[in-house]
This record gives structure tokens, C-alpha cells and sequence, in this order.
């Protein structure tokens, strides 16, 4: 299994947002279908209307997502501890 992260954009309710989602997957287009699955019930979105524009594998220790940190809690407390996450553009 592997980390990865997924950006695009999304309606959500009458407008279109970008979003960020870190996701445990094993490869790229499980993550994809993952994404697609997840926000699709979350807000009843149709896949066609999800864009998703990047996949990216990350590593677990700069993710503040739950679901990461503990799919990967062994590796995290083995390299360290947390890696703090960049500062958020603006």
C-alpha cells in the first residue's frame, strides 16, 4: 500500500471548489477510483463531473490526514515522528 495524493476540482453544491485528498491506495488508478467513490458519496457528485488533475504519491509523514497516519503508524514512529506539513500557499 502506498500514499498517495489527489488534487482537481469538484462541484460542491452550486459551485465547482478545488480539492486535496490523501488517499491509501496500491496503485495510482485505485486512488483515482477511491477519489471518485469518495467524494461522489460524500456530495453526490456524478464521476464525469469530478476532474481530478493530479496524482501524486506522498509520503505518509508529511500527510494530517487520519486515515494515513494510521495505515502507515509503524513506518511513522520507525523514521521519526511527524513531519510537519509546508506552510499552506496563499
Amino acid at each position: 500500500m502506498q500514499a498517495f495524493r489527489i488534487s482537481g476540482t469538484a462541484p460542491f453544491g452550486s459551485q465547482r471548489q478545488k480539492f486535496s485528498i490523501d488517499l491509501v491506495a496500491d496503485s495510482s488508478d485505485d486512488a483515482e477510483h477511491r477519489c471518485y467513490s469518495i467524494i461522489g458519496s460524500r456530495h453526490k457528485a456524478n464521476r464525469r463531473t469530478i476532474m481530478i488533475e493530479s496524482v501524486s504519491e506522498i509520503d505518509p509523514r508529511t500527510s494530517s490526514e487520519p486515515r494515513i497516519l494510521n495505515a502507515f503508524r509503524d513506518q511513522i514512529a520507525a523514521a521519526g515522528g511527524i513531519i510537519a506539513p509546508d506552510a499552506e500557499e496563499e
